[in-house]
């Protein structure tokens, strides 16, 4: 596995070893030691001591179905901040993190990857960033490995469309995204909790 870092600090695209024949192919989509050794630092929880990152642990996979133009987002836990490895198993998607860390040098900057299950590739996600993304093919299933558990007490949502933000959704022209209501009434960064 090959990793690639972007310009948001502890972030990294993730993208497989293809072994490919006559028959189809085969790749290693999650190996712990790889993913210890490539993502290192990047693991620690910013509401832990960080002195120490923990080893690499992933509780819980969630998968999600949407149609074109489904926005899921932008989500984060203030405690129990969960590490996030994301990758696609069909159709497309852009996928976009905002770091809330306010030590980190890249507080309140975001980054969007397209991500497909062509090209297999995965993004890591530290704790301490919002989450979400936007599907761009016709439907796509995500899915995503989680370091801590769902604790709907600490979840928080970050204005999708926040002016401050300018994130630059690929959406066609005068076209809105499909929002949960949940997500249509997201805080802006301004206003939001964010981590130490």
């Amino acid at each position: 596995m090959q990793s690639r870092g972007t310009p948001l600090s502890g972030v990294f695209v993730l993208e497989p070893q293809l072994y490919s024949d006559h028959r189809g192919h085969f790749f290693e989509a999650f190996n712990q030691r790889v993913g210890e050794s490539l993502l290192g630092p990047s693991l620690a929880d910013p509401s832990s001591d960080p002195s120490s990152p923990p080893p690499l642990q992933f509780v819980q996979d969630n998968q999600s179905h949407s149609k074109q133009w489904v926005l899921r987002g932008l989500h984060y836990q203030i405690q129990q901040a969960q590490g996030k490895l994301v990758r696609v198993v069909a159709g497309e998607i852009f996928d976009v993190m905002v770091d809330l860390r306010r030590s980190s040098p890249t507080f309140g900057q975001w980054h969007g990857e397209y991500i497909s299950a062509h090209d297999r590739q995965q993004v890591w996600i530290p704790p301490g960033f919002a989450h979400g993304f936007l599907v761009v093919s016709p439907e796509a299933d995500v899915l995503y490995k989680v370091t801590d558990y769902h604790a709907p007490a600490h979840e928080r949502t970050l204005l999708w469309n926040d002016p401050a933000l300018a994130i630059a959704w690929p959406l066609p022209p005068d076209h809105q995204p499909v929002l949960s209501p949940k997500d249509a009434v997201g805080t802006p960064l301004a206003q939001a909790e964010v981590f130490p």
